[in-house]
């Protein structure tokens, strides 16, 4: 092994936190972003809607905050709340400023003033999503790589996996525990290298593909709560996983999300045979946030015993559906169904991770040295279930944050020598098989069993089968080799775990969590959150 790789600041993850926060601080010193595939591999590339922000002349942070504490069903710190939402326009400023492109619209009035087009999304009173057509997320992604490939002091380590994070503790250091940085796997040559940094920041995203059906890329198997945990940071509300509504259901059709804009400009969710049905579970309708849309369609699908429901534009003009949805249309056509003449069939998939590593707003976590923002963390901004386009909103405001922290503090003069990986007696894995199916058991399990809707005896079964398949991976861990493969999977069952013992830990339902055990709410946990801490 080579000696460490050392920076001055390590990120982990190339999505929009960990990519602005790289932009943010490259002034300043030498950065290394770590991603795990290819640099534009992540959940913000997929993210269709856009950005939350008051930036309408007929909306205010006041309205944003009520429509964001209210999904949030009484877990938001609203402190945070006003924190991020009163810094959305200056971030959004920046993102432009960097070469985000953005839909416009005539202002109205005389002048031909030009200002942002903002569509409204579930649980929105106001139309405040800030977006590029349907593709928001990508144009995000595309503007800070661009921006990136042009700072000297940035480089990105390509198809480099974390294993775990190097602090004092487990260097065998006195004195206070600190991050030190990383081992990772360099996944084409099969070498673990360590990077070193006095600041490290897990920008790693969620954890969608802990569930069979989900929305998110593969890359999504919660490395960052899980790298994170092992080193003794706390996690909370991991039991509020957001499933969102409108997937769209094909047999060839991977993870495709239908953007809750479709419902914001009138899309209205329907049976297969063609009655709507949101009119009996909440005021707003298709349009009700999201944890209240997922459970009516499991509910509906339960009921008739059909395999999805329909989403249906059709009431709009064909020019108005290609050209505010271009990339939907055109996926939906590449399948076979042409959303202008006919409904969308849908489903709910797992979409994201509300709760993560616990955080500051400006990404501070209990081990100093580490810093978290974005889906990984864990700020109390989302409550018990995230509003609309929320997430990438938290994830520049709270990475601008931590910028600020990281470029504000003092660090230690004298880093401890970082050893080499040790592989000791680990041999190549010689029945690769076992890691394919102990993957597909826990994404099954998690489906089966703590989904959308949970009973006691559906999570204490899961936990038992997960208490299984942990001694089996452990074991596997030790005795062999390290491959992406076997990360992923040792991942995905720490995170499944999380997710269980939090769920077990709450005894009522609320927003993303609805247990038939204890149907209500129970004001005694109103504001209280699920904290998991590692005994160290």
């Amino acid at each position: 092994m080579t000696a460490p790789e050392r920076f001055d600041f390590l990120v982990l993850g190339s999505g929009i936190a960990g990519l602005f926060f790289a932009l943010k601080v490259a002034r300043r010193g030498r950065v290394a972003i770590i991603t795990k595939k290819q640099s534009a591999d992540s959940n913000t590339n997929w993210a269709q809607g856009g950005i939350a922000a008051v930036l309408g002349a007929d909306d205010s942070v006041e309205s944003h905050v009520r429509d964001t504490l209210e999904a949030g069903a009484g877990l938001c710190r609203e402190d945070v709340v006003r924190a991020v939402i009163g810094e959305g326009p200056d971030a959004i400023a920046e993102l432009v400023g960097f070469g985000m492109q953005f839909d416009e619209r005539e202002a109205p009035g005389p002048g031909g003033v030009r200002e942002p087009h903002l569509t409204r999304e579930g649980g929105h009173s106001r139309r405040r999503v800030f977006h590029y057509k349907d593709m928001t997320g990508r144009e995000v992604e595309r503007a800070l790589l661009d921006a990136a490939s042009r700072e000297p002091n940035l480089t990105i380590f390509e198809n480099h996996i974390a294993i775990d994070l190097i602090t004092r503790r487990k260097l065998g250091e006195s004195g206070e525990d600190r991050c030190l940085g990383v081992y990772a796997l360099d996944r084409f040559s099969g070498e673990v290298k360590a990077f070193s940094a006095p600041t490290t920041v897990l920008a790693t995203g969620g954890c969608g593909k802990v569930y069979l059906y989900t929305t998110n890329p593969d890359i999504a198997t919660g490395d960052g709560v899980a790298i994170a945990w092992r080193a003794g940071v706390p996690v909370a509300n991991m039991e509020f996983i957001q499933f969102h509504p409108t997937c769209l259901y094909h047999p060839r059709a991977k993870s495709f999300l239908i953007s809750e804009a479709v419902r914001g400009e009138g899309g209205v969710l329907k049976t297969p045979d063609g009655a709507e049905f949101m009119d009996r579970y909440h005021p707003l309708k298709s349009l009700a946030p999201r944890d209240i849309v997922a459970r009516a369609i499991d509910s509906e699908m339960k009921k008739s015993g059909a395999d999805c429901v329909m989403l249906d534009i059709t009431g709009k003009p064909a020019p108005f559906i290609m050209a505010h949805f271009p990339n939907i249309y055109q996926t939906c056509l590449k399948f076979g169904v042409d959303m202008t003449k006919e409904p969308v069939p849908v489903v709910p998939a797992a979409h994201y991770q509300c709760g993560g590593i616990v955080t500051t707003v400006n990404g501070e976590t209990a081990l100093p040295g580490l810093l978290g923002i974005g889906e990984v963390s864990c700020t109390g901004l989302h409550g018990a279930n995230r509003l609309a386009s929320n997430s990438l909103l938290e994830a520049v405001v709270c990475a601008r944050r931590a910028a600020r922290i990281a470029l504000d503090s003092t660090t230690p003069s004298v880093a401890p020598e970082i050893p080499a990986w040790q592989a000791g007696s680990a041999h190549d894995p010689d029945e690769l098989v076992v890691v394919a199916h102990n993957w597909d058991e826990i994404r099954r399990a998690m489906w089966d069993y703590v989904g959308i809707v949970r009973t006691n005896k559906r999570l204490q079964r899961a936990a038992k089968r997960l208490a299984g398949l942990q001694e089996e991976i452990h074991e596997y861990y030790w005795d062999f080799t390290v491959t992406s493969d076997l990360l992923e999977l040792r991942n995905i069952a720490t995170v499944a775990e999380l997710i269980v013992q939090c769920a077990l830990r709450r005894p009522e339902s609320r927003g993303l969590h609805y247990n038939l055990d204890y149907p209500e709410a129970d004001p005694a946990w109103a504001s209280r959150d699920t904290v998991l801490e590692k005994i160290r």
